[in-house]
């Protein structure tokens, strides 16, 4: 796309690789945010209180993977398809009489020829594709022309995006663009996505619409918070009130995208005679899903589900659902088995979803010098990721293998807990020690959605769960003469069941269950040290530090320094030595558990040296204005500490992965073009300086406020 423009032609998709406005796709993300809050107080109490309303509009396009290759592809597949074939009934015969010259004219099966040249779009069933007739009426040829069309023999800026369908840009779900709050040719458009416009519209040309609406969920929310206190204990004790509308159609039952009979509607059939075969066990529910040995033609109910909940004919949960597979694979009662393509019916609006988050903290001294705190917190977050929806995905849920949006994920909700205490040392300095509890819930992960039908998928769900647990020590100390400091220590504890929304994509991959089980999360760190030192001198009557004469040699001058000590972060080891180096690894194995290893502990000082200098702008001595030249010097990590931030999985080795010293490999090493150089190159590659710490750097820089 040329300066954000719209997508002009795949020319400009093509050619302009290695261009300053080289771009496969664009987007658009408006906000309109409305927030207000206030204060007040009555007699002990102060009130505080505010809300916010905020509706985002996203819109983007963009030409996929395969990008201008996959489209110029799709051009040449879709130019002359309906006339590749010869109309064999309908030969030339031609006699020179030394030999005689059979010939035969294409076949065209396009809908334009036999209608004087008008296309009839895939709406008639006919097999001339849009951009063909496009192109041909484009070359003045007419849409119904038999010509053969090399359109590699044109010059690349007569094409353009609306000479192809939608549907012929999704290739069978091997989509060659995707948008949303544009149409597939990159222009703007309005409102929301409607499921049912998307399946069954057509636009003038015979087309379907394709229509998909920008992405626009709303969130609004509001708190109350109250201040008070009571013998001697300070209460801070409010609700905040959470709505969040995704605002989107999503699917009725993540199972089905066809709609399916329910048990009290096989209880009906049964009672009426009509399906003899019916029988419903007394401990299945009305609401259950009933399944069928045959989808077309059922004759016996193999099973029911409940949500996630799977039983067999006698209404006993399974744990497999597999065992109420019909011959053919899973069969649920169809109200309409003839139904060949998903449509509306399967979907519902999205849910608003409304949290109610209290939270309610107290403190009470029990000395003069000792204090008492705790707090309890709920917090929501939105979900952040794979939440939009795409009908795409539904349209072609059967032609391809791909991971896709759940449009009705919920918020991820955190209950925070902490009880501490605080002593006064002395009149510039405290101990603080503080307990914490954080339980994760709703947390989105992937998963797999077995036995759905017309077949299983991988999408998001709000799987995940998990506790962060532990224990900080804090001492802080005020200015006192020259010197700041602060000092803290924790432990801490962070386990669950995915440590981000992809972590379980191995086992999702490997078709496995949806299995949970706790381990530590990626960023769980054991131990953690944290010291800052200031040193620093005053200006004027505050300054005492050594003179030369009434030159005062470090006013404004300060030393900074910031230690940090970490203990070292979870990995999982490798079984096996692969090419993990490589942009293509091989499959690995594990040894022990998931992130059961561990980097080694790492170490930094940083350091600042700073001196600040009073100005004064302006020419009147009574205007002139305050300004500070700020000059420093800093030297992160000072020590040039060696610290080891990742690792290889199977070696445990930030430089080297096994892979080069390996017997298993060496044959296939010594059959590279050139070993050697195969060798070099892969040890600048396993290298990988982002494995390890910044050496030492040292800055000098010039800060001007004013």
């Amino acid at each position: 796309l040329r300066n954000g423009d719209q997508p002009q032609n795949v020319y400009d998709l093509w050619s302009n690789i290695g261009t300053p406005y080289n771009f496969f796709g664009k987007s658009e993300n408006d906000q309109f945010r409305v927030t207000g809050s206030g204060s007040v107080n009555i007699g002990d109490h102060s009130l505080s209180l505010g809300f916010e309303f905020e509706q985002r509009v996203d819109r983007g396009w963009n030409a996929g993977n395969q990008g201008p290759i996959g489209i110029w592809t799709i051009a040449r597949q879709l130019a002359n398809f309906h006339i590749t074939e010869l109309d064999l009934f309908d030969p030339t015969i031609a006699d020179s009489g030394n030999f005689t010259q059979i010939t035969y004219s294409r076949l065209n099966s396009g809908y334009a020829a036999a209608n004087n040249g008008q296309f009839g779009g895939q709406k008639n069933n006919d097999n001339q594709s849009f951009f063909d007739y496009n192109l041909r009426t484009n070359l003045g040829l007419g849409g119904g022309n038999e010509d053969f069309i090399d359109i590699d023999n044109y010059d690349p800026s007569m094409f353009s995006l609306d000479m192809f369908s939608a549907d012929e840009l999704f290739n069978n779900g091997n989509n060659y663009i995707s948008y949303w709050g544009f149409d597939q040719t990159g222009k703007k458009v309005r409102g929301n996505t409607d499921i049912n416009s998307y399946f069954n519209d057509f636009n003038e040309d015979g087309n379907y619409k394709r229509f998909i609406g920008a992405f626009q969920p709303i969130y609004a929310s509001g708190y109350l918070m109250d201040k008070f206190a009571f013998n001697d204990i300070v209460f801070n004790v409010g609700v905040r009130v959470d709505v969040f509308d995704a605002n989107q159609p999503v699917l009725k039952d993540p199972y089905l995208l066809y709609n399916a009979k329910k048990a009290s509607e096989a209880r009906a059939a049964f009672a009426d005679g009509q399906s003899t075969w019916a029988i419903v066990p007394e401990s299945v529910g009305d609401d259950y899903v009933v399944y069928v040995n045959d989808v077309n033609n059922p004759t016996a109910i193999n099973g029911f589900r409940n949500g996630d909940v799977w039983y067999n004919a006698q209404g006993v949960e399974v744990e497999d659902p597999k065992t109420i597979r019909g011959a053919a694979g899973i069969a649920p009662w169809l109200v309409d088995p003839t139904q060949q393509t998903v449509n509306a019916t399967a979907f519902e609006n999205y849910k608003p979803q409304i949290n109610v988050m209290p939270r309610v903290a107290f403190s009470f001294p029990i000395s003069d010098e000792a204090s008492f705190f705790a707090h309890y917190d709920i917090l929501t977050k939105r979900p952040t990721s794979g939440f939009r929806f795409d009908p795409i995905d539904y349209q072609f849920i059967e032609n391809r293998n791909v991971i896709i949006n759940n449009p009705n994920l919920k918020p991820e909700t955190t209950i925070d807990y902490e009880l501490g205490f605080q002593q006064v040392l002395s009149k510039t300095s405290s101990l603080k020690i503080s307990a914490f509890y954080r339980e994760q819930r709703n947390n989105v992960q992937l998963i797999n959605v077995f036995e759905a039908y017309p077949n299983s998928y991988r999408t998001y769900g709000n799987r995940d769960f998990g506790t962060v647990k532990g224990m900080t020590v804090a001492y802080d100390m005020r200015r006192t003469g020259n010197i700041r400091m602060t000092a803290a220590y924790t432990l801490q504890f962070a386990e669950g069941t995915g440590s981000d929304a992809t972590s379980a994509q191995g086992l999702i991959n490997a078709g496995l269950p949806n299995l949970r089980n706790i381990f530590p999360y990626d960023f769980d760190q054991r131990h953690a040290f944290a010291i800052t030192f200031d040193y620093r001198y005053g200006s004027g009557a505050d300054y005492n530090g050594p003179m030369i004469g009434d030159f005062k040699i470090f006013e404004n001058t300060g030393l900074n320094i910031v230690t940090n000590i970490f203990s070292g972060s979870p990995y999982s080891a490798q079984q096996q030595i692969t090419n993990a180096a490589s942009f293509s690894p091989l499959a690995s194995g594990l040894t022990g558990t998931l992130n059961g290893s561990r980097t080694p502990w790492s170490y930094r000082l940083d350091m600042q040296l700073d001196r600040t200098f009073d100005l004064k702008l302006g020419k009147d001595d009574n205007k002139k204005k305050a300004a500070f030249l700020n000059v420093y010097i800093r030297a992160t990590n000072l020590l040039n500490q060696f610290n080891v931030l990742n690792v290889y999985r199977a070696t445990g080795n930030w430089n080297d992965d096994g892979y080069l010293a390996a017997a298993q490999f060496q044959q296939a090493i010594q059959n590279q073009l050139d070993e050697q150089s195969f060798r070099d190159y892969y040890t600048m590659k396993v290298q990988n300086a982002f494995n390890i710490s910044a050496p030492r750097t040292i800055r000098l820089g010039v800060k001007f406020d004013f």
